[in-house]
């Protein structure tokens, strides 16, 4: 079929080769096909190529022969797809496979050229594999990166938590701080006084043993009683901060008729008022009112209390008291000293003392308690002062109407 150089480049290739006809019937094959394929030469020559398909294929491969045959082209074949071809056995192999033709005595011969791939294959299969785990073991280490970034973001925000945390701290250890040095200098102070007025009127007590001299045992007595009476007040702010810090003070809500409330606060108030002072009650307001008798009166005895310290001889406290449409409005208004701007800002918290009025008795607490109270009955109070000029304070309780009888 081939002259000797030929043949010698056919037997000795190192890729398949088959040589078919028209009909698929191979007449010749190098030795590399036969042993990719399993055959003798012998066999070889007596098997058509659609032996060497796969069976998935065989039934179409007649129809690509014949399309061969009608347009001869030299191509390499399955773009696109993966080819395979069949063993004598039934095994099957990936191959790539090409075609050629030549003609002989007018007759075309096709020209089969198949390389066994199955180690590219493999190569491939475990490169794609390569990079799968490349590819997963960077998605991994991204979500690492992710998951230590969020992590360190964690600490980070924990840490600026903790520093916040820290400085409230340190903020609230300080404000402890001072307020218990406030304290220890208040207390000292204010219970000084009257323990000193005590023990220097029972002193005197004693000395006064004729029947002539009742008078003067009364009026130390009345003395005693009184700074007594100013360390109880005094005690009973202390505690009620604590009760009120303790959560422990609850709004007991009932129906009350104002004028009466208002009554028993100015007795309770009586003993309080300087020469010529005298307490005026505008009221506009002729139905009860809903709200907790016990704080309500405990922050006008307390409002009224100031009012009447810090106002001179001879002055008028005014408390105005109207029923609108919804809330109950209570103005206390005096014609005293008045409290500065700056001290102004300052005078709901603890211990804290306007600056003209140290020369007065006073714990600092009164006010922080008056706006704690009104907290408890759902209240807000509003203060204007200039100094010199007196002082106004509102107070606003939530109202409802008056209830059917």
């Amino acid at each position: 079929m081939f002259d000797d150089s030929f043949e010698a480049v056919f037997t000795h290739a190192t890729i398949g080769i088959i040589v078919s006809d028209e009909q698929g019937r191979i007449v010749s094959s190098n030795r590399y096909a036969r042993m990719l394929f399993g055959y003798t030469e012998d066999e070889m020559n007596d098997v058509s190529v659609d032996a060497l398909v796969p069976d998935s294929v065989a039934g179409r491969h007649a129809q690509l022969r014949a399309s061969f045959n009608a347009d001869p082209q030299v191509r390499a074949m399955g773009h696109g797809r993966d080819l395979f071809a069949k063993r004598k056995d039934g095994s099957v192999f990936p191959a790539e496979i090409s075609l050629s033709y030549f003609y002989r005595e007018g007759a075309i011969l096709a020209v089969g050229y198949i390389i066994d791939i199955t180690a590219k294959k493999e190569a491939e299969q475990t490169l794609l594999e390569q990079k799968g785990r490349i590819e997963q073991l960077n998605t991994e280490l991204e979500q690492k990166v992710v998951d230590r970034t969020h992590a360190l973001m964690a600490t980070l925000h924990q840490l600026e938590q903790s520093k916040d945390e820290l400085a409230k701290a340190l903020a609230a250890e300080r404000e402890l701080g001072e307020l218990k040095s406030r304290f220890v200098s208040m207390a000292s102070h204010e219970f000084r006084t009257p323990l000193s007025a005590v023990l220097t009127s029972a002193s005197l007590i004693e000395k006064y043993t004729a029947a002539d001299q009742q008078d003067k045992r009364i009026r130390h007595i009345q003395r005693i009683k009184a700074s007594v009476n100013h360390l109880n007040d005094i005690l009973e702010e202390f505690l009620s901060v604590g009760r009120l810090e303790e959560g422990r003070i609850e709004a007991t809500f009932s129906w009350i008729e104002l004028p009466t409330l208002v009554d028993e606060a100015l007795a309770d108030l009586q003993g309080s008022l300087k020469a010529g002072q005298q307490i005026e009650t505008q009221f506009d307001c002729p139905h009860p009112v809903r709200t907790d008798p016990s704080l309500l009166r405990k922050i006008l005895v307390n409002l009224l209390s100031n009012a009447i310290k810090y106002s001179s001889d001879n002055q008028t406290v005014l408390v105005r008291i109207q029923c609108r449409d919804t809330d109950l409005k209570i103005t206390i208004q005096d014609n005293g000293i008045g409290i500065s701007a700056d001290d102004q800002k300052h005078l709901f918290e603890r211990f804290f003392r306007a600056k003209n009025a140290t020369n007065f008795a006073g714990t600092g607490l009164g006010l922080h308690i008056v706006a704690r109270y009104l907290e408890l009955l759902n209240g807000t109070i509003e203060l204007t002062s200039q100094l010199g000029e007196g002082t106004t304070v509102t107070l606003f309780l939530p109202h409802e109407n008056y209830p059917d009888h």
